[in-house]
């Protein structure tokens, strides 16, 4: 995919006026950070042989609450700490249904989204909640810049580099690849799967929080609408494309990297050449299928993973 990724970036260079230019490559960059923050919690849930179809539903909702709070007079910091406690407070929510209920994450997740949506809208009655403008601190992670680098990409290289290190030099960072790789024999080994479970969740809304606040900074708004549409599954392909297996225990952020610079880089050409928006979901579904399959192929299940279950 990496390769794919440079040949992709060398033929439009080469091919579309204004590509390879600084400004662009940056704006490039800049529109994958969120997609890439989101993408990171889910590779991370993912890698453990899980999923978290609510994420997007986190970041909304929490965000929109706090948002709508903001507007009524609470001060900007408490507000941001409250949209930190709802997306945390979901994420433990999920945790211990997928956990200690048993539920399946795929599941469970997808309610969550739901209700997350419901409960979210009833708070906050309106399709787009606006931003407070005398709030110029809440707006720096999504419109600042520094040393003419865009911020929500120095946001997105900062928590791609402390997922990187939770994952490779810690020891629970090496527990959610065992788990992933076996759950099983992971128990066996002493590993607390139910708390781990648990954590996993947590991080990922916390993943959503921090996209959020990229967002809302970017946009000055929260749009609800994003609950609905196709944003979670273009998460969930920037992870599958950039090479985390499904079946669990494989990939890195390098390949939620490489996934979101390769899916950023068609999407950016093809804003240039004014393809239209309902061509771009069908080329990202069959991007999606393709990754898939060749998922499939290239990690079958064996005679332990299928006992295990999906």
């Amino acid at each position: 995919m990496l390769l794919i990724t440079i040949a992709l970036l060398i033929v439009f260079g080469l091919t579309l006026n204004g590509f390879a230019t600084v400004s662009n490559l940056l704006n490039l960059l800049r529109s994958i950070s969120i997609l890439g923050v989101l993408g990171l919690g889910m590779g991370l849930i993912v890698i453990s042989r899980g999923i978290d179809l609510s994420e997007v539903a986190i970041m909304a909702g929490s965000w929109a609450i706090a948002l709508i709070y903001m507007q009524n007079g609470m001060p900007v910091f408490t507000a941001v700490l409250l949209a930190l406690a709802v997306a945390v407070l979901i994420g433990v929510v999920n945790g211990v249904m997928v956990a200690f209920v048993e539920a399946p994450a795929l599941f469970v997740t997808l309610a969550a989204g739901f209700v997350i949506y419901g409960l979210a809208f009833w708070i906050a009655p309106a399709w787009v909640v606006y931003a407070p403008k005398d709030a110029p601190g809440l707006m720096y992670l999504g419109a600042g810049r520094l040393f003419g680098i865009p911020v929500p990409i120095l946001v997105f290289a900062a928590c791609a580099i402390a997922m990187h290190l939770f994952l490779s030099r810690t020891s629970i960072g090496r527990f959610i690849y065992s788990q992933g790789d076996n759950p099983e024999a992971a128990r066996l080994t002493g590993v607390a799967l139910r708390p781990l479970i648990v954590l996993e969740h947590v991080l990922v809304a916390l993943l959503a929080w921090i996209a959020g606040l990229v967002w809302v900074g970017t946009t000055g708004s929260m749009q609800m609408a994003i609950t609905q549409g196709t944003m979670i599954f273009d998460v969930v392909l920037v992870v599958v494309i950039g090479g985390i297996s499904l079946i669990g225990g494989r990939g890195s952020v390098f390949s939620v990297v490489v996934g979101c610079i390769l899916i950023g880089t068609l999407l950016n050409a093809f804003t240039i050449m004014d393809v239209n928006s309902e061509v771009q979901n069908i080329i990202k579904g069959v991007v999606l299928l393709a990754a898939i399959v060749l998922d499939n192929w290239l990690h079958p299940r064996d005679e332990e993973t299928a006992r295990q279950g999906d």
